[in-house]
């Protein structure tokens, strides 16, 4: 459909130029003051108000007002003749998108009525894109208005439709498993299931038989045959989270199904079977240096690579801080049946001075345990994890003045909680990473620089 613009001018020579050069592209409608050019606003939706600034006895500063007020905005371009360039300017500051100035360049009016559309579009698909993302899927890590944000916004809404494979790769707690569910359910195959597979949880052995299911007795313990996720999610998407962490025979196998083929055999078994899947990948890790290490195939990192989605660290989107604490805050509260509503100016200072090494996830966990903490209407201070008001109040004299010997270095910490993670889980090194949130290499090489670290007796 074509465009709408008012273009509102006491002169009806210059009011029917204008219209005779735009109603080609665009619909065109007229009016000759600010009351008819209000008639007009009411009775239908307009895109763009062409008006001049001088409209007889009228003012058309006051007719942008009225326009900008109502429920479907239009964009304002406002007229003026050369020497009022300064109201113009005043005219753009309250809301109008540009001033043109008499005598009209018709060729530069349209250069900017086709800028200020195409602007108003995309701000309209990304405003779109996020309310059916948000409602489809809940995605509060996926909430804000940085150019960060946007961009991958922008990448959902072109891949979700295509068949092609997706790699999603950023730190660990930046909503990458989001992502993911966001294609799928923006995809033409959101009515098949949508299956996911932590790969760093399970050794090699039982992550090829999660994969592609087994065969009865093709193992020991393999008391029947087990369907895989590739045939559960056949129609619909696989995610493969932390896929840098699997072992080059599964790669191989994986690398089959994203070939032309698009077949497996199940452990023990010597049955092709056929599956479509759209294969979405995620990781934490850097998958080039992982092929150069040869670590990783750098076949299957090509085939990944189709697409690839950066996911941006929240110490690179502060400004989306505000909004996430806002959804986060009105989920726990109802959840926990608290009157919190908001935060005291000094504790949301220091989350918006924090790092967020653990990104979004780690965002998520601090205002839970603020509204469960707090005792009041507001989360204070002390309501927020420790770590979080240390970092995010460097000036604190309490801070400043610990004595330096009793301060753990970033090792020994690292090293305390592993080892405390591992005496919960009885030994278990995947149990432990699970409750960390890493993989099970990270913890075995924390372990072992652990050891490297620690002196000699006697030193």
């Amino acid at each position: 459909m074509k465009a709408t613009i008012l273009i509102v001018d006491d002169e009806k020579h210059s009011r029917e130029g204008l219209r005779a050069s735009l109603e080609g592209d665009f619909d065109v409608y007229t009016a000759a003051d600010a009351a008819g050019a209000l008639s007009v606003l009411e009775a239908d939706e307009i895109d763009l108000l062409v008006t001049d600034l001088r409209l007889g006895g009228e003012d058309g500063m006051k007719l942008i007002d009225r326009a900008l007020q109502m429920p479907h905005p239009p964009i304002c371009i406002m007229i003026t003749a050369y020497g009022s360039v300064d109201t113009a300017v005043e005219a753009m500051k309250r809301g109008a998108y540009d001033f043109v100035t008499k005598p009209i360049n018709i060729d530069k009016l349209e250069i900017l009525i086709n800028r200020a559309l195409q602007e108003r579009n995309l701000k309209k698909e990304n405003r779109a894109l996020r309310q059916q993302v948000e409602t489809k899927f809940g995605l509060e890590g996926l909430i804000g208005n940085s150019p960060a944000l946007h961009e991958v916004l922008d990448m959902i809404k072109q891949v979700a439709p295509s068949r092609a494979t997706v790699l999603i790769q950023g730190d660990s707690g930046t909503g990458k498993e989001l992502v993911a569910h966001a294609i799928h359910g923006l995809s033409n195959r959101n009515k098949a299931k949508f299956v996911a597979v932590h790969c760093a949880a399970l050794s090699p052995q039982l992550l090829e038989s999660e994969l592609f299911g087994h065969e009865r007795g093709a193992f020991t313990g393999a008391a029947e045959r087990r369907i895989g996720r590739f045939e559960q999610a056949s129609g619909g998407t696989l995610f493969l989270d932390e896929i840098g962490e699997i072992d080059t025979n599964t790669q191989v196998k994986i690398l089959r199904v994203l070939g032309e083929e698009h077949s497996f055999e199940r452990v023990g078994g010597n049955q092709s079977i056929r599956v479509d899947v759209r294969l979405i990948a995620a990781t934490n890790k850097n998958l080039k240096q992982l092929v150069s290490e040869g670590r990783f195939r750098d076949d299957l990192f090509y085939r990944l690579n189709v697409v690839t989605i950066n996911m941006p660290p929240l110490r690179d989107r502060k400004e989306d801080i505000p909004l996430l604490v806002n959804s986060f805050l009105r989920q726990f509260a109802k959840e926990n049946g608290k009157p919190v509503r908001e935060l005291t100016s000094e504790a949301m200072n220091c989350i918006e001075q924090y790092d967020w090494p653990g990104n979004v996830r780690e965002l998520r966990t601090a205002i839970e345990r603020g509204v469960v903490m707090s005792s009041g209407a507001k989360i204070t201070l002390r309501d927020l994890p420790l770590s979080v008001r240390q970092q995010g109040k460097p000036g604190d004299p309490s801070a400043r003045n610990l004595d330096p010997a009793r301060q753990l270095n970033l090792h020994e910490t690292e090293s305390r909680i592993i080892a405390r993670a591992l005496e919960e889980s009885g030994g278990n090194v995947t149990q432990a990473a699970k409750k960390l949130g890493i993989s099970r290499r990270t913890v075995h090489r924390k372990l072992k620089e652990s050891k490297e670290q620690t002196p000699p007796d006697g030193l």
